[in-house]
């Protein structure tokens, strides 16, 4: 049994404390919003946006962010990605050096272009960080559906302690040194699932979606490649495996935005009818931005930023993607 603290009570920061609880570690579930709390505090058997999930009577619910990060195995960072520098902040003068991290978010920090494990390290160097990451639905990890993730550390015993913390008969982790190939999976998945949401707001068809979803894995690849990541891991679960659950699901908020924005809907409007944050918007412009610093061709990434933030139609942006000079798909001299 191990000491476990998971930060964010949402729908994926709570489905994983049920996990842990599950497999009799002794799990802390922290929010800064005192609101979350009291909800999972009133009805432990009926979890806001977790539909049939009961969290544990054992689990241990706090808005005290020092009791959450004292005397823990293993932190979990569960907060959304726009968040995980400020809670980082907030947390530092209660983690010590040497704490092992793992972070559950999806995305990629604009500002900086980092993903969400450098943005950790970038606020506390001298903790241990690690990132889980695949396709994985809150909405059915909560409900114990048979799910399996991949964890990247850099160092095998991490990786093999993370492993053994999560994992159960219905919970399946791997586990993979290459950290920057599983955080850009998780994160640009988001970012073609905005698109392929558009593609089906805008009534087109599997065809088109399918051509989108595999030319959309080409991209990820091809920077994650760029960037030192594994080829192998973008066909895996943090890559292939999140882009088609991402890309299909009723689950999927990255999905359910783009599909608003097919029919019509500003980015804006998209995001207040989803209620949740949408990862994907947050992560575009810094993949645009990772694609240019490595000269990278991200066509899909392009004209999604430009239905987001320049006025472009979603029609519009599918029309110049499909007229486009014609290509290779694998180079023709090999």
């Amino acid at each position: 049994m191990r000491k476990v603290s998971v930060l964010g009570a949402g729908t994926w920061g709570t489905a994983l404390a049920i996990q842990l609880a599950e497999n009799d570690n002794e799990v802390t579930l922290w929010s800064k919003l005192p609101r979350e709390i009291d909800a999972l505090r009133a009805d432990r058997k009926n979890v806001p946006n977790l539909p049939d999930a009961v969290l544990q009577d054992s689990v241990i619910l706090t808005t005290d962010l020092k009791e959450a990060c004292t005397g823990k195995d293993l932190i979990v960072f569960a907060v959304a990605s726009p968040y995980v520098r400020s809670t980082a902040n907030e947390a530092k003068a209660f983690i010590p050096d040497g704490q092992v991290i793992v972070n559950v978010a999806k995305g990629i920090e604009e500002s900086t272009m980092m993903t969400l494990t450098e943005v950790i390290n970038d606020v506390m160097p001298k903790v241990e960080t690690a990132v889980l990451s695949g396709p994985s639905h809150a909405e059915e990890v909560g409900r114990d559906i048979p799910t399996a993730v991949v964890v990247g550390a850099k160092r095998h015993e991490t990786a093999v302690m993370i492993q053994d913390t999560f994992m159960n008969d219905y919970f399946r982790i791997y586990i993979n040194p290459d950290v920057i190939g599983i955080e850009l999976g998780g994160s640009l998945k988001n970012v073609i699932a905005l698109a392929a949401g558009v593609v089906d707001g805008l009534g087109l068809g599997d065809n088109t979606k399918a051509a989108l979803m595999t030319r959309g894995l080409t991209e990820i690849s091809r920077l994650g490649v760029a960037m030192g990541g594994n080829l192998e891991t973008f066909l895996g679960l943090s890559g292939m495996g999140d882009l088609i659950v991402t890309c299909t699901s009723m689950h999927s908020r990255n999905h359910n935005a783009g599909y608003l924005i097919g029919k019509g809907y500003t980015m804006q409007a998209a995001m207040d009818e989803v209620k949740q944050v949408v990862e994907g918007v947050y992560s575009a412009k810094a993949a645009l931005l990772l694609a240019a610093k490595y000269n990278v061709e991200m066509p899909i990434v392009e004209q999604v930023n430009k239905v987001l933030f320049e006025g472009r139609t979603a029609k519009e942006a599918l029309d110049d993607l499909f007229t486009r000079a014609r290509q290779e798909e694998v180079n023709w001299s090999k």
